[in-house]
């Protein structure tokens, strides 16, 4: 049990072929695990299997819902995290798990979404709640998207009505709104 005060810097994936297995994460100023019952709604939306699937984690901070995607099965996880400690926590826990469809990269995440075109079936962001970059990904990220690709995300307050895009699920749980979010069938 950590001491008065501390933080536990750990999360369990609950789902998957790591079900139960605890990852830990760097101590970082903003870094926030998306709690368990989230994404247990999460992987509810999404479906258990993501199997054959690839998926972007552009704010990576914890690996979370990166490890949580690989372990039910995802074909490829990107995780993107520009912090030198959080990505050296993630890669530690890539060798760990053994997650070789896991590749991390230490990265700012708008700058890594202006310059990579690859596909992704499902993207997750979940940037510090502070960070006010919400128009830029959103005008950024289609260019990184499949065609029919689910985009969650994650932040203290609700997406209001955003132009190009279906809000396809909602949810709040404390604290945290949740969304998941497809491109406008116009702009796909």
């Amino acid at each position: 049990m950590p001491a008065a005060g501390s933080k536990n810097c750990e999360v369990r994936i609950i789902g998957g072929a790591w079900r139960s297995r605890r990852i830990r994460f760097a101590d970082r100023p903003g870094l926030r695990p998306t709690p368990d019952r989230v994404r247990e709604t999460l992987f509810n939306w999404l479906g258990q299997d993501l199997e054959g699937q690839d998926c972007l984690d552009l704010f990576a901070g914890s690996g979370a819902l990166g490890f949580e995607a690989a372990s039910r099965g995802a074909r490829r996880v990107v995780m993107v995290e520009c912090d030198t400690a959080a990505a050296r926590a993630l890669q530690a826990n890539r060798d760990l798990l053994a997650a070789d469809t896991v590749e991390v990269v230490r990265a700012d995440a708008l700058e890594f979404i202006k310059h990579h075109r690859t596909g992704y079936d499902v993207v997750f962001l979940d940037p510090p709640f502070a960070d006010d970059c919400w128009p830029q990904l959103l005008a950024l990220l289609p260019q990184c998207l499949k065609p029919g690709a689910l985009v969650y995300c994650e932040r203290a307050e609700a997406l209001d009505a955003v132009p190009g895009w279906d809000i396809v699920k909602t949810g709040r749980a404390g604290q945290v709104s949740h969304q998941l979010l497809k491109r406008a069938e116009h702009e796909q």
